[in-house]
C-alpha cells in the first residue's frame, strides 16, 4: 500500500468509520429537509446526499469534508421545479456538474486567495447563525418533552467526552435518546414525520427532456448560478476543514470533485448539491479525519433509509436538534467578537457585513461577495493613503519631485495634486524611482501632470521608472508622443 493511500483513507479507521455513522444520521433530516424546499420528493435528497458523499470521497480534494444536499442550493431550485418539474432539474444538475468541472480546469479554485480572512470569519459566523435558526422550528409550539429531550442531548454530548473520546457523543446522544424515547413511548417528532423514506436502490436514468437549445436555455440561468454558489460553499467549507485541521487541500481538484459528484447525483435521480459546513464540523469533532469517513457517511445514509428506515424514522428530532445546535456553537467564531476591539474598524465592518448579508439572503455567495467586494475597497483605499510626495531644489529655477509609494486608481487624485503648477519655474524632475505605476488611471494622471507643466511652460523630466511601470507608461502614456499630444490637444 503507497504512503499516500494509506494517508488518505486508512490512516484514522476508526475514527472515520464513527464520524461517518454520526454524519449519515445527521444528514438524513437535512436531506429530506432540503428536498421540501427545493419542491421534489425526500427521496431526491437523499439520493443526491450518497451520490455526492461517495464521488467527492474519492474525487474530492479535501479530504474528511462532507457534501451532500444542501439549503443553500435547494433555494435555487424552486422556481425551476415549479415550472418545469424533476426532470429538467436533474438536466440542470447535470449542467451544474460541467461548469463546475470546466472551472476546475480553468483553475478557478486558485480565487479564494482573494478572499480575506474577515470574510472567511463572517462566513463561519452567519453559517452557524443559520444552522441554529433552522432549529428553530423544532423548538417552537410544541412539548415540554422536546425542551428536555433536547437538553439531555446537549448534557451527553458535552459531558460524556469526559468519560471517553473513543465514541463520538453526538452518536451516543443520537442513540441513547432514541431508545429512551421508544421505550418511554413519547409523543414527539421524529424523522418519520419529516417525510417517507425511499425503500429501493437508486438507478440509473437519463433526463426525460429534449436535447436541444430551447432546453438548455430552460435550465442555464438555473446551472450557472448552482455552480457558482456551490463552488464558493465548498472552497469555503475545504478552507475552514484546512484550518480545523492544520492540513491543506487542492482547491482546484475540489472543483472537478464537486462537478462529478453533481453529475452523478444527476444521473441517478438526485438534486444538485456542494460541501456541507455544519456535516463537515460534525465529521472533523466526531474525529473524522480521511476520504474514509466521506465515504462511510454515504454509504450508511443509502443503507439506514433503504434497509433500516424503521428504525431510522424512530429517532427524535430533538436528538438531531442538540447536535445541529452543538455544530452551531462550535462553529461560531467566539474568539472574532472579543478580536473586534483591537481589529481594525474596516475588518470589522467587513466581517459584520458578511454576517448581515448571508443571514439576511440566506445566500452564502452574496454575503461572500459583499465581503470581498468591501475588503478590495478597504484595501484600496489604505494602500492608496500610502503615497508620499516630497520636492526639493536641484538648481536655480529647477524643482525636484520625488514620488514614494503607489499610484493606481485610488491614490491617482492625491498625485496631481501634490503638483504645484503656478510656480515660477523653468524645469521640473519628477523622481520616479520608489514609486510603482499600476493601471491606466496612474498612466493617465502622469500624463495631466506632464502636460499641465508644459502648458506652464515648464520643462518637465520623467527619471527612475522601474521596469514594469516603464512598460505600462511607454504603452498608454501620451505626454511623450507628439502625435498623440496633438490628437488630444485637438491639432
Amino acid at each position: 500500500m503507497s504512503p499516500s493511500l494509506h494517508y488518505n483513507w486508512f490512516s484514522n479507521v476508526r475514527g472515520d468509520i464513527l464520524s461517518g455513522l454520526v454524519v449519515a444520521l445527521a444528514l438524513i433530516p437535512e436531506a429530506i429537509a432540503f428536498s421540501i424546499i427545493a419542491g421534489v420528493d425526500p427521496k431526491v435528497g437523499l439520493y443526491a446526499s450518497f451520490c455526492i458523499a461517495v464521488i467527492t470521497a474519492f474525487a474530492g480534494g479535501r479530504p474528511g469534508m462532507i457534501s451532500a444536499a444542501t439549503g443553500a442550493m435547494a433555494l435555487l431550485m424552486v422556481t425551476l421545479v415549479k415550472e418545469h418539474g424533476l426532470q429538467y432539474l436533474l438536466a440542470a444538475t447535470l449542467l451544474t456538474g460541467v461548469i463546475q468541472i470546466a472551472a476546475g480546469y480553468l483553475r478557478l479554485g486558485t480565487l479564494m486567495r482573494f478572499v480575506s480572512r474577515s470574510v472567511v470569519t463572517g462566513f463561519v459566523n452567519a453559517l452557524a447563525i443559520l444552522i441554529f435558526m433552522a432549529q428553530l422550528p423544532e423548538l417552537i409550539d410544541v412539548t415540554w418533552h422536546v425542551y428536555a429531550m433536547t437538553a439531555a442531548g446537549l448534557f451527553i454530548i458535552y459531558t460524556f467526552p469526559l468519560l471517553t473520546k473513543k465514541i463520538p457523543s453526538p452518536l451516543v446522544c443520537i442513540l441513547v435518546l432514541t431508545a429512551v424515547a421508544m421505550a418511554l413511548g413519547l409523543d414527539i417528532r421524529t424523522v418519520g414525520d419529516m417525510g417517507e423514506l425511499p425503500d429501493d436502490l437508486p438507478i440509473f436514468l437519463w433526463p426525460e427532456v429534449p436535447l436541444n437549445l430551447e432546453t438548455l436555455w430552460i435550465i442555464l440561468p438555473y446551472s450557472l448560478p448552482l455552480a457558482v454558489v456551490g463552488l464558493l460553499e465548498s472552497l469555503m467549507t475545504a478552507t475552514i476543514v484546512d484550518e480545523l485541521t492544520d492540513t491543506s487541500s487542492d482547491k482546484n481538484r475540489e472543483c472537478k470533485g464537486q462537478g462529478l459528484a453533481n453529475i452523478g447525483a444527476g444521473l441517478f435521480g438526485g438534486m444538485a448539491g456542494c460541501a456541507m459546513i455544519g456535516q463537515s464540523v460534525i465529521n472533523v469533532k466526531s474525529g473524522g479525519r480521511t476520504r474514509l469517513s466521506t465515504l462511510i457517511a454515504g454509504v450508511v445514509l443509502l443503507i439506514l433509509v433503504v434497509f433500516l428506515d424503521e428504525w431510522v424514522s424512530q429517532i427524535p428530532m430533538a436528538a438531531l436538534v442538540a447536535v445541529m445546535i452543538m455544530v452551531s456553537i462550535g462553529t461560531f467564531s467566539w474568539e472574532s467578537l472579543v478580536n473586534m476591539r483591537k481589529y481594525p474598524m474596516s475588518t470589522n465592518i467587513v466581517m459584520l457585513v458578511t454576517v448581515a448579508v448571508v443571514v439576511a439572503t440566506h445566500n452564502l455567495a452574496f454575503g461572500v461577495f459583499a465581503g470581498v467586494l468591501l475588503a478590495a475597497l478597504f484595501f484600496a483605499n489604505k494602500i492608496g493613503q500610502f503615497l508620499f510626495i516630497g520636492k526639493s531644489d536641484t538648481a536655480e529655477n529647477e524643482l525636484t519631485y520625488n514620488v514614494v509609494g503607489q499610484v493606481f486608481f485610488s491614490s491617482s487624485d492625491k498625485f496631481i495634486a501634490a503638483f504645484d503648477f503656478k510656480a515660477d519655474l523653468d524645469r521640473v524632475v519628477i523622481d520616479l524611482s520608489r514609486a510603482h505605476f499600476w493601471d491606466i488611471t496612474a498612466v493617465s494622471a502622469l500624463d495631466k501632470v506632464v502636460l499641465k507643466f508644459r502648458r506652464e511652460g515648464i520643462d518637465v523630466e520623467v527619471i527612475g521608472m522601474n521596469e514594469a511601470s516603464a512598460t505600462i507608461v511607454d504603452r498608454f502614456a501620451v505626454h511623450d508622443k507628439p502625435d498623440a499630444i496633438d490628437e488630444l490637444m485637438g491639432h
